[in-house]
């Protein structure tokens, strides 16, 4: 699957997934900045994706804010959301991981706003709230609207299962480099210590009280993506 069609079905996902959301009881708006912290989570697809954004508008210093704040501590994923639907599915105990550093504003992030919203990666697209975070001091979200962001996650991971994961700062810093770009173009890119790699989805993260109602989800996504790549295999 070359880079092109990769970019088409990562759109698709978005329009799929606003299309979804504007339906749901959401006090988040545009530029908010609450909880947009250094623990952003993204795909290689949409650092690529991201990066495009920052060099075709001129936003180099994007890059260097990012890398200003790199020595702050972060969280940094040991596995992906398809590999967690693999360990659940096969009862295997999950991985610990932290994500305490909430403290610490996205680098990304100017005058409280952020810089890239129209290419911002999915975990920012769907986090969403009942209640004003700044008010309460935390986000309100209804589990079924968790439900679908998991599936989302997992299919943009599997559009992208040849690449990688990673904290925002790693993967902006690794994909800043022209090399890296190229190589990801080629499928021959290489991982380094700091992210971890993608794999196609195998179950979907679908509690049984949750299924049948994101049937129509889960339909539109695989019509969708199908028409875009003609060869592609409907995802079960």
């Amino acid at each position: 699957m070359n880079i092109d069609t990769q970019i088409a079905m990562l759109d698709q996902l978005y329009k799929i997934y606003n299309e979804f959301i504007s339906n749901i009881a959401n006090v988040c708006k545009k530029y908010c900045s609450c909880c947009c912290t250094i623990n952003v989570t993204l795909t290689t697809l949409e650092c690529y994706k991201l990066v495009n954004h920052i060099t075709s508008n001129k936003k180099f210093n994007l890059f260097k804010q990012t890398r200003n704040q790199s020595n702050n501590e972060r969280f940094q994923p040991v596995v992906t959301t398809n590999k967690l639907a693999d360990l659940c599915v096969a009862g295997k105990d999950l991985p610990k991981e932290t994500n305490d550093n909430m403290d610490k504003s996205c680098p990304l992030l100017s005058d409280n706003k952020c810089s890239v919203y129209q290419a911002r990666p999915f975990n920012c697209i769907c986090f969403t709230s009942k209640q004003n975070c700044s008010d309460y001091g935390y986000a309100t979200t209804d589990p079924f609207v968790i439900t679908v962001n998991n599936v989302f996650l997992q299919y943009i991971e599997h559009i992208d299962a040849n690449g990688f994961s990673g904290n925002l700062t790693d993967m902006l810093l690794f994909m800043e480099s022209k090399d890296n770009l190229n190589l990801y173009k080629k499928n021959m890119i290489r991982r380094t210590d700091k992210i971890i790699s993608n794999q196609p989805v195998k179950y979907l993260l679908i509690p049984e009280e949750h299924r049948q109602k994101i049937k129509p989800v889960i339909n539109a996504i695989n019509s969708k993506l199908i028409h875009i790549n003609k060869k592609g295999k409907n995802l079960k």
